[in-house]
């Protein structure tokens, strides 16, 4: 996630980020104004279109058409940031989740039981195993050089690696219960948080395996593609020339846009806006071993 002065103008106006959509659309950028000075050239020095005011009526059409796309790109936008939002507020969760149920292990484990150390290492190591989970696949195979050994030699990596780290966890609280160690209130006490981890994995899942229907997303790159290269046909009377960086500008903006949307669509990335999990991931780990 890219961190910024908000009050800096500079930046945002001159700074190019790796991410910035400009240099993603460059190239389209170049195809769009070579096809509008030649649709500009065509009607104006070939054709000679300038003096019929039927070709002039199509720019009432873009007119009303504009309001439509407008409206559709800020549901677009609006739609994929509730899913970064969402995304954010459950990685909050864990991190309270996690903190609460150290708190709770801290104060009903005797300072010198050996079970402190299990889970000084394995509550953290939840939040790292779902920070890959949801990432890339080809990723799963570094996960394992920074996990505990303890932790690591009950993994199977064929299998949901996060519902394994929270099976340990609760499996380790079943034994202090039996042992006589935290009484059945106790469990009670401490179950909120074990639940918690489950639930914030399934929501997480539902956000990344649950992108955008197919048909919006394909309708909206159509509708955008059909109203800019349409738009020399209307403008280039009024316009002359002019209506190539015109036209370049108002693909760039609705360009823009859509490729913005599919970016925080899916937080869990390696994008530079995606959500920082792997910074989250460490502030756990850092906050659990102050507790513990």
């Amino acid at each position: 996630m890219v961190s910024y002065d908000p009050k800096d103008w500079f930046m945002f106006i001159f700074r190019l980020q790796r991410s910035d959509t400009f240099r993603r659309l460059l190239p389209l950028l170049g195809v769009m104004a070579a096809y509008s000075w030649g649709v500009a050239w065509l009607e104006i020095e070939y054709w000679k279109l300038s003096e019929n005011s039927h070709v002039k009526n199509v720019t009432v059409m873009h007119t009303l058409l504009g309001f439509v796309i407008s409206f559709t790109l800020v549901f677009r936008t609006n739609t994929a940031y509730e899913r970064w939002w969402e995304g954010r507020k459950l990685w909050g969760s864990l991190v309270n989740n996690s903190r609460n149920l150290a708190i709770k292990l801290s104060a009903l484990l005797p300072a010198d039981h050996p079970d402190r150390a299990f889970f000084r290492r394995t509550i953290p190591a939840y939040a790292q195993v779902l920070k890959y989970h949801l990432g890339a696949e080809d990723t799963r195979i570094a996960l394992f050089d920074n996990l505990p050994d303890e932790v690591e030699a009950h993994l199977d990596k064929s299998r949901h690696i996060p519902n394994q780290v929270a099976m340990q966890l609760i499996a380790r609280v079943a034994m202090l219960r039996k042992s006589g160690v935290i009484s059945d209130a106790d469990w009670l006490f401490l179950n909120s948080e074990l639940q918690s981890f489950t639930d914030i994995c399934g929501a997480c899942e539902r956000i990344k395996n649950t992108p955008i229907p197919f048909s919006y997303s394909s309708f909206i790159k159509k509708f955008i593609f059909v109203y800019v290269v349409t738009l020399p046909f209307g403008f280039v009377f009024s316009l002359g020339y002019l209506v190539v960086p015109i036209v370049v500008f108002i693909f760039y903006v609705l360009a823009s846009l859509e490729l913005i949307a599919e970016e925080i669509e899916e937080p869990f990335g390696g994008d530079e806006n995606d959500l920082p999990l792997g910074k989250i991931a460490h502030n756990i780990r850092v906050h659990i071993g102050e507790l513990i």
